[in-house]
């Protein structure tokens, strides 16, 4: 039986969804962006990832990423999850002024406890439902999805506003990762 969601083709790009267990809200501080920042660009500087759009809201991420070969897809998005559970948790516990790491913690810990190839503690869910962009019509949806999600969400009134996003990128104006751009 085949998931409905996975990678076949890594000469494609694939929209992704990384997702805080629980939907909490830990992207709500600059330490916790900057930490999944570093690893994407560790990412894109060592694995070979391409990032054609992407966006940190306050409890998941979206992103439009391909590989170019060094590194196959799947063990990129493994390395990014892994990096950035291990990192936040570690700064996440030895933050004395993080005023929710008791009540963050016990909750993925708790997420941890309930899946058997987890040994403690679980920040991501382990699920990013890969959906291949194979026309440019999907790019063109995708992206409007991402950029528009922090306008929808009402945290800004146009989607250049947002730093967190790619939505600039494509505005002319530089952002904070490296864009493979798509159009």
């Amino acid at each position: 039986m085949g998931r409905k969601y996975a990678i076949r083709n890594q000469e494609s790009f694939y929209f992704v969804t990384f997702t805080v267990v629980y939907w909490l809200d830990v992207f709500t501080r600059i330490e916790y962006r900057n930490i999944l920042l570093e690893s994407i660009r560790h990412c894109q500087d060592e694995k070979g990832l391409n990032v054609g759009a992407w966006c940190i809201m306050t409890n998941h991420a979206h992103m439009i990423i391909g590989s170019e070969g060094k590194s196959i897809l799947e063990d990129i998005i493994r390395d990014m999850k892994s990096y950035t559970s291990r990192h936040i948790r570690k700064y996440m516990e030895n933050n004395p002024l993080e005023s929710r790491k008791d009540w963050m913690i016990w909750m993925m810990q708790r997420a941890g406890k309930k899946k058997s190839n987890n040994k403690d503690f679980q920040f991501w869910q382990q699920h990013n439902h890969p959906i291949e962009l194979t026309s440019n019509e999907l790019i063109e949806q995708r992206l409007d999805y991402i950029h528009n999600n922090p306008v929808k969400a009402g945290f800004v009134e146009t989607p250049s506003d947002w730093l967190y996003s790619s939505a600039r990128d494509y505005e002319g104006r530089k952002g904070l990762l490296e864009i493979f751009h798509l159009d």
